[in-house]
């Protein structure tokens, strides 16, 4: 499985560039890779990891702005279509629990 967390934070005042920087780093130390430009994933292995991670988020999150999560198993995950650009080589397209880059 892979949670996929979408977010557009407003970013108008120090408090809210502040609040957008906690929860991009909130996101990088639970182990989430950056797609694009606010938008994170991370492979999970069950159902019941999801959900503990959907709650710190949800904890975590900052009350002005959209964030958004999706779970996707990894067959829809690597049925991505890349209509320009490509692939960057720093998502890890793979489940093993253990990465070292």
């Amino acid at each position: 499985m892979r949670l996929i967390v979408f977010f557009d934070l407003p970013t108008y005042t120090k408090q809210d560039l502040q609040n957008y920087n906690l929860f991009r780093r909130f996101l990088i130390k639970e182990g989430f890779a950056m797609m694009q430009e606010s938008v994170y994933t991370k492979i999970l292995l069950n159902g019941t990891m999801a959900n503990l991670l959907k709650e710190r988020i949800k904890k975590n999150a900052p009350k002005k702005g959209l964030v958004q999560m999706l779970l996707v198993t990894e067959k829809q995950f690597a049925s991505i279509e890349y209509i320009s650009g490509e692939s960057k080589s720093i998502i890890e397209d793979s489940d093993k629990r253990f990465l070292v880059y």
